[in-house]
């Protein structure tokens, strides 16, 4: 259970309007806050929305360490459950890790119309990674990756720590969703930025080259770093995520 106060901006992300939903996760450590500008441009245009606010996250890392990828996962499961009882078409959106939960929902549920992805991400090779199971042993947290934006004077509600446990279930998500990206067949949106700080490039390539759709849109931001929510380049990916979430689901 969750024991601190949810963070102003941090709340779950709620609107209804047409029987065309769009699903909106956030990623590690962030919150809502981060897809705000998005989820409130397709509130805008008519779409019903739901951008959930994953257990552990927009309260403290403390309440991070006691959740696991299961948690987080069920929460993005728990919001398209509410978009199939008023929605014809669901369109599944994330950003960073919330990219790889809006996978493995489309990998669960594949009568989802579509799948748009900004800077996922599916793996990171680093020796940090590799030595998690033996870190976390002598340590429970490491410094937050804070907020790489581009645009000056913006920046991500996120946490200062990140707990090592989280970090490591993180991971055990990173191999589930990877092993089966050929089970994806839907039409997909994958956005990604030209220079991203805290997701590798590869992980963009990793992500086309496994998955089976033959649908394929690809959108690269020239001026946004990872979170390209809330940098330069947001009314480009706004265009793009709209764009794509009409032509699979109109506005029905």
């Amino acid at each position: 259970m969750e024991g601190m106060q949810i963070r102003d901006g941090a709340t779950p992300i709620v609107h209804d309007g047409s029987r065309t939903g769009v699903l909106v996760a956030h990623g590690f450590t962030g919150s809502p806050q981060s897809v705000r500008p998005l989820a409130d441009d397709l509130i805008g245009r008519g779409f019903t929305v739901r951008a959930p606010r994953l257990p552990g996250h927009g309260t403290s890392w403390q309440d991070l360490d006691r959740t696991k990828w299961t948690d987080w996962y069920a929460e993005v499961e728990s919001a398209y459950s509410e978009l199939t009882e008023r929605c014809d078409h669901v369109v599944a959106v994330g950003l960073s890790m919330g990219g790889t939960l809006a996978t493995l929902l489309v990998q669960r549920n594949p009568e989802i119309a579509g799948l748009a992805v900004i800077n996922p991400v599916f793996e990171i090779r680093n020796w940090k990674l590799r030595a998690l199971p033996v870190a976390r042993r002598v340590r429970t947290t490491v410094a937050g990756i804070g907020g790489d934006i581009k645009k000056s004077g913006v920046s991500a509600y996120a946490y200062d720590r990140m707990p090592l446990r989280a970090l490591t279930s993180q991971t055990q998500l990173w191999h589930q969703t990877t092993r089966d990206l050929p089970q994806i067949t839907q039409p997909v949106l994958l956005v990604r930025s030209k220079v991203d700080h805290v997701v590798p490039p590869s992980n963009s390539h990793l992500f086309r080259s496994r998955i089976s759709s033959t649908d394929v849109t690809e959108v690269v931001l020239e001026n946004s770093y990872h979170l390209a929510t809330l940098d330069h380049d947001a009314p480009l990916l706004q265009d793009a995520v709209a764009d794509f979430t009409t032509r699979l689901g109109g506005q029905s």
